[in-house]
């Protein structure tokens, strides 16, 4: 933290208490707990939010904006809420499976719940709910989709180590980066949980913010990038790993249904995908590099009269 805030970069955060985790994955082990479920009971609620409320009390001792990653449910968001009221620069994000999956789809039969294995692991409904809460009141304002694309068969995947493998020895992660948007769309827009403009913030705007790339991306504007998603608000889909183009051999959201789905996908004003067929030519993505930005500028301000980043009196 102290290296970033000199640099003038973001501290992007895993918040999990590591060795509380390792504590109870020894004791579930130890009494023959070794299931897909057990990995959230390796992982509950309280590894998460005292891990965040520990990362937010070190941003404001030294002064560093923050962003926690894949805040999984409402006790973490909450601790996120508390921060930012007192003005601090921390500022949250979930992902596409904590807002439609739980800790059951790890119960499902054989190896099917290492479909859903990640870390933090999916919470419960209410946890849901009051995501939904945090993003509509803006104290979560990035949905990503955490994209893990770790495959089921093969010698790496999660069914590498046999049908009775152990949760320690499953890799974690889910797939997600084709599907973030028409589950957002669907669960939040067309559900009534969050506004339009709430969905184009949340998926877009407020990443090119956060991260130093508005207004050059995350609006439609003169001068600004032509990064366009044109939308079929009313087109009905099953989501199946036949529709996704990702390399992977499963999706962990096969059979949902979802309303709204891209028609076209252009970047820089050319067509990349069409009809759900990329057409963009490898190599077309170009990186941006970033200087310091105002987003991530520190406050100035320290809990007392003492800078300890650079040892000197404020």
């Amino acid at each position: 933290m102290a290296a970033a805030r000199r640099l003038g970069a973001l501290v992007c955060i895993h918040a999990e208490h590591h060795e509380l985790i390792e504590f109870y994955t020894q004791a579930l082990v130890a009494a023959g707990l070794t299931l897909p479920k057990h990995h959230a009971w390796a992982k509950p609620m309280i590894v998460e939010s005292e891990c965040v409320h520990r990362v937010c009390k070190m941003a404001e001792a030294l002064d560093v904006p923050i962003q926690v990653f894949h805040v999984s449910g409402g006790e973490s968001a909450e601790e996120i809420e508390r921060a930012q009221r007192r003005g601090l620069k921390v500022w949250g994000e979930t992902c596409t499976q904590y807002l439609v999956t739980t800790a059951e789809d790890l119960d499902r039969p054989g190896l099917e719940g290492a479909k859903f294995l990640c870390s933090p692991a999916p919470r419960s409904a209410a946890d849901q709910a009051a995501l939904w809460e945090m993003i509509r009141r803006g104290v979560i304002g990035n949905v990503t989709s955490d994209h893990a694309p770790t495959r089921f068969e093969g010698p790496d995947g999660k069914s590498a180590f046999g049908p009775d493998a152990p949760f320690t020895r499953l890799p974690n992660g889910v797939p997600g980066l084709a599907v973030r948007m028409p589950i957002l769309f669907s669960e939040g827009v067309v559900k009534g949980r969050i506004d339009l403009p709430t969905f184009v913030a949340i998926t877009s705007t407020n990443a090119a913010k956060l991260f130093g790339l508005h207004p050059q991306k995350g609006t439609i504007a003169v001068g600004s990038d032509a990064d366009i998603v044109i939308w079929d608000p009313a087109k009905q889909v099953t989501i199946t790993q036949s529709l996704i183009q990702d390399a992977n051999d499963h999706t962990p959201y096969e059979g949902m249904a979802v309303t709204g789905w891209p028609e076209t996908t252009l970047v820089r004003g050319v067509p990349v995908v069409e009809a759900g067929k990329v057409v963009g030519a490898p190599g077309f993505g170009r990186f941006l590099p970033r200087g310091p930005y105002d987003t991530i500028k520190p406050r100035g301000v320290f809990p007392g009269p003492f800078n300890p980043v650079d040892g000197v009196a404020v």
